[in-house]
């Protein structure tokens, strides 16, 4: 299962990110998105646990908790054009910054 961390420390690594999920299970990935202009973490992240019942386990233990001094949101991630999830631009209707881009 993929999982969503949210509210991240900006100090939060992945390595960070996987110690925290490892106690309640197998965790085949973690990883911090960041920032491509300016190399900062975005302050969310993606947990990936290939046995559902440990992942849920996780999210129900870890949601609302304190990471790193963060206390942080724990969900199960969307796919990507979901409705709400992925680049679609915010709930007030605006473009993704990508369409903003003058050619």
């Amino acid at each position: 299962m993929n999982i969503f961390v949210a509210k991240l420390n900006y100090k939060t690594d992945a390595d960070g990110l996987r110690a925290a999920f490892e106690p309640f299970g197998e965790v085949s990935s973690s990883k911090v998105i960041m920032d491509h202009e300016t190399g900062r973490s975005k302050g969310f992240g993606f947990v990936e646990m290939p046995d559902d019942n440990e992942a849920y386990e996780a999210i129900n233990s870890l949601n609302e908790s304190q990471l790193e001094g963060s206390t942080i949101v724990v969900k199960k991630a969307r796919p990507k054009g979901a409705e709400g999830g992925g680049n679609q631009g915010d709930r007030y209707g605006s473009k993704p910054k990508s369409f903003n881009k003058r050619y």
